[in-house]
């Protein structure tokens, strides 16, 4: 039998901008191939400017990691589903960038590692999960611990930063829609890149997914680079793991240095392999221990032991005058 029109329940408005339906792609379902990439390449060309609408937060948080990787701190990023994902693939990508500890950037996602591959349900809803999930990994208080949460509600997240904060810790939210009350009570700052609904709705493996990814990269690139683990815009802190990297590595000190290739694979040779350690070698004509007790009384930036930039590198042909 119907229900009568004053037992129909009313539907539900979810406030979350992520779970919205988006009015331009009502009709994807029925499109080509062709017109499904210009659909979903139409809703990404905000994200950039969605994320540059948080550079404060963005530039506050990278001094607060800054500062906690100059105290022996590190950075966690804790999420679930795809927010865990790209937090544990930001993480994982420092050590080979930028020569890090995998123990300086941590990434944890509810359900543990096999949720990386394979969804644990109901993972995300435990919030006692993300509290205990902080003792386990001793957060103190010289570390920073960055939620991520696309629809800015995740119990787990909501856990982890609340247990966070009562260990110490400076805590950190990234959410693509206004966080409730609850959520913002245990963040010390949020960074909000509200990028609008999604093609699919509430899939924010998309927009959200995107914008969640440049928040990161920014992140740790810029943290990195404060701690002096660039020369110009050089990556001097690479460990040459792979041939890919020994190459790279060798390449920087032959651009920096004009050395000959078999002259810069033998200076990173006395240098450890350390490319940072053989550039102020060459340049102040020093052995590995003096260019190293150097570069300690600097915080390791190489630009306050050599003063002056990389060599000039030519104009791309699309910024030539």
């Amino acid at each position: 039998m119907a229900l009568q029109p004053d037992l129909v329940p009313a539907p539900t408005l979810d406030t979350r901008v992520t779970e919205r339906r988006n009015p331009r792609t009502v009709d994807i379902d029925l499109a080509s191939p062709l017109a499904i990439v210009d659909l979903i390449t139409a809703e990404d060309r905000g994200v950039v400017d969605a994320v540059a609408s948080q550079r404060e937060p963005i530039a506050e948080a990278i001094a607060a990691i800054e500062a906690a990787f100059r105290r022996g701190g590190r950075l966690l990023y804790v999420g679930a589903g795809t927010s865990g994902r790209l937090g544990v693939l930001d993480a994982s990508e420092c050590p080979p960038t930028f020569g890090t500890d995998p123990a300086m950037v941590v990434g944890i996602i509810a359900g543990g590692d096999t949720a990386l591959r394979n969804p644990i349900e109901g993972a995300e809803d435990d919030p006692a999960a993300g509290a205990a999930v902080m003792d386990a990994h001793h957060v103190q208080a010289h570390d920073v611990v960055c939620g991520i949460a696309a629809s800015g509600s995740t119990p787990f997240v909501r856990g982890a930063l609340t247990q966070a904060r009562a260990l110490g810790a400076r805590t950190l939210l990234i959410a693509c829609t206004e966080p409730p009350p609850a959520m913002r009570a245990v963040a010390d700052l949020c960074i909000l890149p509200v990028v609008g609904p999604e093609a699919l709705t509430g899939s924010t493996r998309l927009k959200a997914g995107t914008a969640t990814k440049l928040v990161c990269n920014l992140l740790t690139t810029g943290a990195m680079i404060r701690i002096g683990k660039s020369y110009g815009n050089l990556m001097v802190d690479l460990r040459a793991t792979n041939v890919k990297l020994q190459d790279r590595a060798e390449r920087i000190v032959i651009d920096v240095t004009g050395l000959s290739r078999e002259a810069a694979r033998a200076l990173l040779a006395q240098a450890d392999g350390a490319v940072k350690l053989a550039l102020v070698m060459h340049a102040l004509a020093v052995d590995a221990d003096t260019a190293r007790a150097q570069l300690a009384a600097a915080d390791g930036v190489v630009r306050r032991v050599v003063p002056h930039a990389p060599p000039p590198v030519a104009p791309l042909v699309a910024d030539a005058p």
